[in-house]
């Protein structure tokens, strides 16, 4: 007798089945609540944020006027290009080079192989807010403070270990008889990485841009330290400023937060087939 942990739901007792099916729609509202909150809130009139309507029916729906107010009268466009701007040269540049050291350090065999893959792991273990003060004075030196390029650059140096850590572990799972008959039949080994590696990797191109794609867009707290004003500042950060300057308009920083989610939703569900194909590939091997 093979004991399976956790026990599908199905086969255990009516009482926790009946727990179960009662307890999970509740998770699943409270897990939600908050984003339902934000969603009612930005099609509120400001005369239900001021009479302290936060969490009844909106008394009228605004919705067009709040989501027009937003492109018309704040600079909500200009953030969501400047998060455009720092988080695809990020993606590419991010997923291009753990391409390549991926490659380096799952077929080759070297002398302190071990060691230089774990300099690239080592630094996912550092909380990065210990990071804030020299990273922010190495950046003004460089002159690229207050800029999207230097933002950019500072993610694809941070990111670029942990897609390390995710290529050279998938590159490693590849059969590796591929490299070796290729390489008996005189392929240089650039012509390897790019014809037969490369192809076999698009999986988990695919599910790293995805998540790299979302850690990037969501970022605040290096958006906050390396940038502001509306000319580099990425919409993270810029959201508060969609607030009045004497009153807190909340139906606009609402309806300017869903528009913010809504660039990661789209890419989630334009790359889920690829997505799932990466995150379960070879599971069953």
């Amino acid at each position: 007798l093979v004991t399976v942990f956790p026990t599908p739901i199905n086969q255990t007792s009516i009482a926790t089945q009946i727990i179960y099916k009662v307890a999970l729609p509740l998770a699943l509202l409270i897990w939600l609540l908050p984003l339902l909150a934000v969603a009612l809130t930005s099609v509120r009139s400001a005369g239900d944020i001021t009479s302290g309507n936060y969490w009844g029916w909106p008394t009228s729906f605004n919705f067009i006027e709040n989501y027009s107010a937003i492109f018309q009268n704040t600079p909500i466009g200009k953030y969501i290009w400047n998060s455009f701007r720092v988080t695809i040269p990020t993606v590419i540049g991010a997923v291009a080079l753990s391409c390549m050291t991926g490659f380096a350090l799952g077929v080759y065999r070297f002398k302190g192989n071990i060691a230089v893959f774990f300099m690239f792991v080592a630094g996912n273990f550092i909380p990065f807010q210990i990071l804030m003060v020299p990273v922010r004075d190495l950046t003004v030196n460089m002159g690229m403070y207050n800029t999207t390029s230097g933002l950019a650059l500072f993610h694809i140096a941070f990111q670029t270990g942990f897609c390390t850590l995710f290529m050279r572990n998938f590159i490693r799972a590849l059969p590796f008889e591929l490299i070796e008959s290729a390489r008996v039949e005189g392929v240089s080994e650039v012509r390897i990485f790019w014809f037969i590696v490369l192809p076999l990797m698009r999986p988990a191109i695919a599910a790293l841009s995805v998540l790299i794609f979302t850690f990037i867009w969501n970022d605040y707290f290096w958006a906050l330290v390396l940038t502001q004003g509306s000319d580099s500042q990425p919409i993270t950060a810029g959201l508060y400023s969609l607030n009045g300057q004497w009153v807190s308009a909340w139906h606009l920083v609402s309806a300017g937060s869903i528009v913010a989610a809504l660039p990661p939703v789209l890419m989630f569900f334009l790359m889920q087939r690829h997505f799932i194909a990466g995150l379960t590939l070879g599971a069953v091997k």
